[in-house]
């Protein structure tokens, strides 16, 4: 499998495709219809964040976002949107997604990741175990969005 993983603009065609596509299947596996409470893409846009999109022979594969968490927690990052096409799952794209993104937060002076994820996702939880991330009961600043999610951090 020819995969290849690199930043691209908030405002491209393909991170606004794969924010809907990880909004979706977020809403099938919780129930509701959130598409109009979604946050902003722009809190994904350089320089302090950014969205990173992986291409199997050019063809949308998955994204991985990370935005800071400054002043909350300065040095800190918050990965979101991490989402791989259905089709392409368990070939190893989101854990190399996962280590694109840990690799270019580090180069932007980022010391720490932080996540969350919920119940019905289980193979997240899995993943974020087996890429040495560490489960948490808060985040940093006591940061924690969601209740009943798993959260988890990163040191860099």
């Amino acid at each position: 499998m020819d995969v290849s993983i690199a930043p691209e603009a908030v405002t491209s065609t393909a991170v606004r495709a794969l924010n809907h596509l990880a909004v979706d299947e977020l809403n099938r596996r919780y129930g509701g219809d959130h598409t109009g409470d979604e946050e902003p893409l722009s809190q994904f846009a350089d320089p302090d964040g950014f969205f990173l999109v992986a291409r199997e022979n050019g063809h949308i594969a998955g994204g991985v976002a990370v935005r800071p968490l400054a002043p909350v927690a300065p040095g800190w990052g918050e990965i979101k949107r991490l989402w791989v096409r259905p089709d392409l799952r368990r070939h190893g794209v989101a854990a190399a997604l996962l280590v694109a993104a840990e690799k270019l937060a580090r180069e932007r002076g980022l010391h720490d990741l932080f996540l969350e994820t919920g119940w019905a996702q289980p193979e997240a939880i899995a993943l974020y175990h087996r890429e040495g991330w560490t489960k948490v009961e808060v985040g940093p600043g006591g940061l924690a969005a969601y209740p009943d999610s798993h959260r988890f951090v990163k040191a860099l």
